[in-house]
């Protein structure tokens, strides 16, 4: 998001080590199969509509709070259960890098804007090292929320590779 200054935003950067083939991680950011399996903060289901996986390219997506803590905090908030997302790929360059733009319309009373996020997957001697960036929210609450929901969906995707026979 850019400030009204047009300072380049915050990152945020979360880096994980798998053993797993770079292959592997790429076809878990890029079907959805794979995205269905581990995508989404704990609490929560997501569901693929659309996959488009190419610069311009889309992913539209259904998240829904499905356990009673997360089911709890959205009617807290005044957020709906289920809620759609659109992210809009930038750049895909198998099985490497992926540049996506999430559209972030989900904020009550925020006015829609977007957050660009940066994956970059590189072999390792023992498997794969991935390395995710991604822009700051509007404020510091929903950074850390990001951050904390990200920090919960890679411990799930690195469950799910660690379940696949290698």
């Amino acid at each position: 998001m850019n400030s009204d200054n047009d300072q380049a935003p915050r990152r945020v950067r979360l880096e994980r080590r798998f053993e797993a083939t770079p292959e592997e991680v790429w076809a878990l950011w890029t079907t959805p199969d794979g995205i269905e399996s581990w995508w989404g903060p704990e609490g929560f289901s997501v569901t693929v509509q659309t996959l488009d996986l190419r610069a311009g390219g889309a992913l539209l997506y259904t998240m829904t709070a499905t356990a009673p803590p997360q089911v709890a905090f959205m009617k807290q908030h005044g957020m709906p259960l289920a809620t759609e997302a659109t992210i809009t790929y930038t750049e895909v360059t198998p099985p490497s890098r992926l540049v996506y733009v999430h559209l972030v319309d989900f904020v009550p009373g925020v006015a829609t804007y977007g957050t660009t996020t940066v994956v970059e997957i590189t072999p390792t001697a023992t498997g794969a090292r991935m390395v995710l960036t991604f822009d700051a929210m509007h404020n510091d609450e929903w950074t850390e929320r990001a951050t904390a929901g990200w920090q919960g969906e890679l411990g799930k995707l690195a469950q799910v590779l660690a379940g696949r026979a290698r």
